[in-house]
């Protein structure tokens, strides 16, 4: 007990960035702990605490879909990981062994403190760009699409992102060693989950210095006078040096200027680039194709590199967000097959290094289909149900001939059949009902 109670205070210091630089450096970066995968527990235990604070205050709770679609994000932004494990890291280590000018001490508190501001300075540039840049804010947009704002928002995260935003911190290679880097790489992420909630209004005279739920709700805001304001990661200085700042004021209203009209969380990911390629076509002249990729968002010829402020619509509560009204059993449904995906996302990133690509790439191919398929029920298509079937039907066969054959593997699978068989039995009974439906309309 004493050492779960300990372990949850670390947990909980380390998302605050309360470390220090004695407990948290490194020699090599093989030494480095995995801080954002032991903080997983503490982020589950925080979205489950923040539910009955928002109720106390009066807040909108979290929502059945917009909790699937944020957690759906998370998953698929680290099925990067499976496949190319380290590589952007190992970048910043090739440039820093052939070409940094200066090799800091990694066990010195002035390295560490070097690292803590400059990676944060590094982190405004690649989100502000991430904002002004379309082409980067195709990958990015994906964690602005909630139209709610809560902690689980914070683990609504790009896929793509990812593959633009190492080159910006290459520059600290010439000085910082990896191990430092990535120790704050991941601090700098970690400090950003707390501040995704409604509950704390204000942390006072820290306002001025750090970001805060208060300035990060204002980012996350569709409002005119939020828009590309408070890039900052720990530091909120940053934006006030560059005139990024914007304090929160009237009432925030969440999400993108165009929301989204879906659950698909794939079509979260990459909806944007769509929308680029179809502008791209239409623009006449090589440089305006040009200034679709690289200008900003609102940009078309003849405006300023981010648009016209009066383009951005005008929004007031009440709003009217996307939704779907589902039964309470399907939320249910979808959440407990949603926990058994994560469980085995679990297992197959501890294991994965032992996996052929083969089947690496089948597993993640299937948790797409799985999660594309909850998105479906989510939006009500009329095929939800026959992909459901299908989903179960394959897990079904799958397992039917690679679970490996022991006592206890043996008892989970006949149990996971159990679920799946009677799963399989729900969407076939819906689907049948509804060729009944359609049936008989026709017939009238």
């Amino acid at each position: 007990m004493e050492d779960a109670l300990k372990t949850s205070t670390v947990g909980l210091r380390r998302l605050f960035y309360m470390v220090t630089p004695n407990e948290t450096s490194f020699k090599d970066v093989e030494d480095v702990p995995k801080y954002i995968d032991e903080a997983l527990p503490v982020f589950i235990l925080l979205v489950m605490i923040e539910i009955p604070i928002l109720f106390v205050q009066g807040k909108p709770l979290p929502r059945f879909n917009d909790t699937f679609s944020s957690l759906a994000a998370g998953i698929i932004s680290e099925f990067h990981n499976l496949l190319f494990r380290g590589t952007n890291l190992a970048t910043y280590i090739w440039v820093y062994e052939r070409w940094n000018i200066i090799s800091l001490p990694w066990d010195s508190p002035w390295t560490w403190l070097f690292g803590l501001v400059f990676v944060d300075f590094g982190y405004y540039w690649v989100h502000r760009t991430g904002h002004e840049m379309n082409i980067m804010w195709a990958g990015h947009q994906t964690h602005h699409s909630s139209e709610d704002y809560n902690l689980s928002t914070a683990l609504r995260q790009s896929a793509i992102h990812r593959y633009f935003n190492w080159m910006f911190y290459l520059p600290l290679a010439l000085f910082m060693p990896p191990s430092v880097f990535l120790v704050h790489l991941q601090f700098n992420l970690l400090y950003q989950f707390w501040i995704h909630t409604e509950t704390v209004r204000s942390v006072g005279p820290l306002e001025w210095i750090l970001n805060t739920p208060s300035h990060h709700r204002v980012h996350h805001g569709r409002n005119p006078y939020c828009i590309d304001k408070n890039y900052a990661g720990v530091f909120i200085v940053f934006d006030r040096l560059f005139g990024t700042f914007q304090a929160e004021e009237e009432k925030v209203i969440y999400g993108l200027v165009h929301p989204l009209q879906t659950w698909d969380p794939i079509n979260a990911q990459i909806c944007h680039f769509k929308y680029m390629i179809q502008k791209v076509q239409e623009e006449k002249g090589f440089s305006n194709k040009m200034g679709v990729i690289f200008k900003g968002p609102g940009w078309s010829p003849g405006k300023p590199w981010t648009g016209l402020p009066e383009d951005i619509p005008e929004v007031k509560e009440p709003v009217q967000k996307y939704d779907k009204d589902v039964p309470l059993w399907t939320n249910l449904y979808i959440f407990f097959h949603f926990a058994l995906m994560i469980v085995a996302s679990g297992v197959v990133a501890k294991i994965g290094k032992g996996m052929s690509p083969i089947s690496v790439v089948a597993f993640i191919l299937y948790m797409l289909f799985s999660l594309t398929s909850f998105g479906a029920i989510y939006d009500n298509r009329s095929y939800a149900p026959i992909m459901e079937l299908f989903r179960c039907g394959a897990f079904l066969v799958v397992t039917k001939f690679t679970l490996p054959v022991t006592s206890s593997m043996v008892t989970l699978g006949y149990g996971l059949s159990l679920i799946y068989v009677a799963s399989a039995g729900i969407w076939l009974c819906i689907s049948l009902r509804q060729n009944l439906l359609v049936r008989k309309v026709k017939a009238l």
